[in-house]
């Protein structure tokens, strides 16, 4: 039995790799270091021209496999598999020489980790967003501070290096010289939601308003900006019906109205407040997003081009003339109902958010049509003694006139809340335009 024994661990196995070893599922007992060196180097060649792409959504990086270095440390490798049955210990190396029947090694795989850091790190600079935690201050009727908890986002880094390492391997078995990996991203948490920081119900955004008004001269830019400061913190309590024109107030030069253009009396005119009804229009689509009851609305006396810019129907305005003509809209949720307003004076675009919570409710616009074009008079030329000889100056705007329809329908839970059509009617509109006779 020594004789075997010295004759199979000396002779046989001289130079030679162990019967029971296994790497990476591959027998190689029997081999020489050589022998095992050489086939571990051979796979190294699959990495050559190879692609690893990571993707989440928008955002992209390539690893290539100049960048990435990836390889089997044949040379280790070997020795490793080598040395099984070879160490000080007599009875240590007969189990591992005779009795064990698979001893599994996992061959060494090295890949420049660095550069895989730095990509992955320039992708949670784009990916990354911390969480959000709620803000709600309330003071005099009016919540003067608001942030809306927000949950975030983070690459789960772990994870990445994990399918890389698993792609490159997958590689090396000869599927294909190109993988893409979708980066696995995990959700953080606020640590105070915006239910936790209020009293009022208000728990998500429940509708949203948008509107563009490129092309406004300065004085209704500023008139835009300031009318929606004053509603941005109303709070609209449960039953309670909103008047637009009693939360606004006066409109004037006393109190911070700039002068721009308004239609009056058959014309457009300039006059203090002048462009408010962008923001009646744009709270009108809010609270049709929303679900809400519309109590009052009124169309404009033509068409304004800034209440179809960005692709909007006519028909989705409300314009709003104290005591005339109001915007007043109803609560009828199970909370209080918080406006957002935020006005983009770069872009020049007004958005409204309300927030609230939601009952199941769901609102849809059905059948919007436009019709019955007409054309716009001949353009007005009219004397003004105030502007120079020879001076041309445009006060009103040409616009076809129309009619517009929608229905307005509001669901829940199959019972149907609100089922109206507003109809509007747009008269065709001529261009005015001064003309200057002072000497």
């Amino acid at each position: 039995m020594l004789g075997w024994y010295y004759w199979f661990s000396n002779i046989l196995y001289k130079n030679r790799v162990y019967p029971a070893v296994v790497m990476q599922g591959i027998p190689v007992g029997g081999k020489t270091q050589d022998e095992i060196k050489n086939y571990w180097l051979t796979k190294n060649a699959a990495f050559e021209n190879i692609q690893i792409l990571l993707t989440y959504e928008t955002h992209t990086a390539t690893l290539s496999g100049n960048l990435l270095t990836p390889g089997f440390d044949a040379t280790l490798s070997a020795t490793q598999a080598y040395l099984i049955g070879r160490s000080p210990y007599y009875l240590s190396n007969l189990n591992d020489r005779i009795l064990k029947k698979h001893i599994r090694l996992t061959p060494v795989f090295t890949w420049n980790k660095e550069v895989v850091l730095s990509t992955v790190q320039s992708l949670k600079e784009k990916i990354n967003i911390p969480s959000q935690d709620a803000l709600f201050r309330f003071a005099g009727g009016k919540v003067i501070s608001f942030k809306p908890s927000k949950n975030g986002l983070v690459v789960n880094e772990k994870e990445l290096l994990k399918q890389i390492e698993s792609s490159l391997l997958q590689i090396a078995d000869g599927n294909g010289t190109t993988s893409a990996i979708l980066v696995p991203v995990d959700t953080t948490y606020p640590v105070s939601s915006t239910t936790d920081v209020n009293t009022f119900g208000i728990k998500e955004l429940i509708g949203r308003g948008y509107s563009q008004f490129g092309g406004s001269i300065p004085g209704r830019i500023h008139n835009v900006a300031l009318a929606a400061a004053k509603l941005n913190g109303i709070l609209i309590k449960p039953g309670e019906t909103f008047s637009f024109n009693q939360t606004i107030g006066d409109i004037s030069a006393a109190t911070g109205y700039q002068s721009a253009y308004i239609i009056k009396d058959g014309r457009t005119v300039l006059g203090d407040g002048g462009g408010v009804c962008q923001v009646s229009s744009t709270l009108f689509r809010a609270a049709l997003n929303a679900g809400l009851p519309i109590i009052e609305r009124h169309e404009h006396s033509y068409r304004v081009h800034y209440y179809e810019d960005g692709g909007f129907k006519a028909g989705l305005d409300a314009t709003v003339f104290d005591p005339t003509n109001d915007l007043k809209i109803k609560n009828d949720t199970p909370a209080h109902i918080l406006i957002q307003t935020a006005t983009d004076t770069d872009n020049l675009t007004l958005t409204f958010e309300l927030y609230g919570t939601a009952d199941g409710r769901k609102s849809e616009i059905l059948n919007h049509n436009v019709w019955g074009a007409s054309p716009p008079p001949p353009d007005l030329y009219q004397d003004d003694p105030t502007l120079p000889k020879g001076v041309i100056k445009q006060v009103d705007f040409a616009a076809w006139g129309a009619k517009a329809s929608f229905q307005y329908k509001v669901v829940r839970d199959g019972q149907t809340l609100i089922d109206q059509v507003f109809n509007s009617n747009y008269r065709p509109w001529q261009a005015v335009y001064l003309r200057g006779t002072k000497e």
